[in-house]
């Protein structure tokens, strides 16, 4: 009875699963695939596991040698003296490339291609560098004006076609307020590279006035009163020497020449007191420059 039970689930069995016989080669394969699969992921997984925990351990290290180098970069232009403006853009600027930089090696290590992110960095920089190609060039001009400081606040510069005092030294521009009061402002970026006259860059300066007299004046009384001018000039510096002296002997006239030394702040004063003096003691001795006639005959 026991073996006519086994025999008819036998039979069921057969009844209910697809097809007329089982493969027990087929299913052995089927396990051994599986096998290979989980034993592939397995790899995959710690292969992954690897590469996220160097990934965390150079983000870390990262983010310690960008704060070093960030304070590195600071206190060097803390040494030279750079604005803070500018100091606060490049520690910015840096942060970001050092970030970036950090980015692209972290993907990298983790085993994504980096070609795609460099290929779109190098677009946006490519697109954002044609459109903004003037201000990028406005600003590096600031920037080198701030590192080497031809100028600084309060000198008065000629520079660009423009005449005046510089009243701020900006990223892009630097204002200049000219003596009838107008306000300049000057691309940095032209003004960086042309040629800019400091008049307030040293301490001392010297006042130069030339003139012409006639024939015949006495040279060596006149020298003695323009000297005893430029003596009761208390802005007038003794060292060096003042010079006054026939400078040019022309047809018809003699040039003289005076030279002295003042703070750089007072040459305007002195210059326009010693023209004032000089004229003055001119009509007071009779001593007259040589004028030029012209004469054009007319037809009737």
């Amino acid at each position: 009875m026991e073996q006519i039970r086994e025999l008819n689930t036998t039979n069921m069995l057969l009844d209910i699963l697809p097809g007329d016989s089982i493969n027990i080669s087929n299913t052995g394969a089927s396990l051994s695939s599986l096998d290979r699969l989980f034993d592939q992921l397995l790899d995959h997984a710690i292969s992954l596991g690897i590469r996220i925990t160097a990934a965390i351990i150079v983000f870390i290290i990262g983010r310690w040698v960008i704060s070093w180098l960030r304070k590195f970069i600071d206190r060097f232009l803390l040494r030279r003296r750079i604005e803070e403006t500018v100091r606060r853009f490049l520690d910015s600027l840096a942060n970001i490339t050092l970030q970036i930089i950090l980015f692209l090696l972290i993907v990298n290590i983790i085993g994504i291609q980096t070609t795609s992110f460099a290929a779109i960095i190098a677009a946006v920089g490519l697109a954002v560098g044609m459109s903004m190609k003037d201000n990028l060039s406005n600003f590096a001009g600031g920037v080198m004006l701030l590192v080497n400081k031809p100028f600084k606040v309060g000198d008065r510069i000629v520079a660009q076609g423009s005449d005046g005092t510089v009243q701020a030294i900006g990223i892009l521009y630097t204002v200049l307020l000219t003596g009838d009061n107008i306000t300049i402002y000057v691309p940095n970026g032209p003004l960086s590279t042309g040629s800019i006259t400091n008049y307030s860059a040293q301490k001392e300066r010297r006042v130069d006035i030339s003139f012409n007299i006639n024939y015949g004046v006495d040279v060596y009384d006149l020298k003695n009163t323009l000297l005893t001018i430029i003596q009761t000039n208390t802005l007038i510096k003794q060292t060096p020497a003042p010079f006054v002296g026939v400078t040019a002997v022309n047809n018809g006239s003699i040039d003289v020449t005076i030279r002295s030394w003042v703070n750089s702040s007072d040459y305007s004063s002195v210059s326009v007191a010693l023209n004032e003096e000089i004229y003055k003691t001119l009509s007071e001795k009779g001593i007259y420059v040589p004028s030029t006639l012209s004469v054009k005959m007319l037809k009737d």
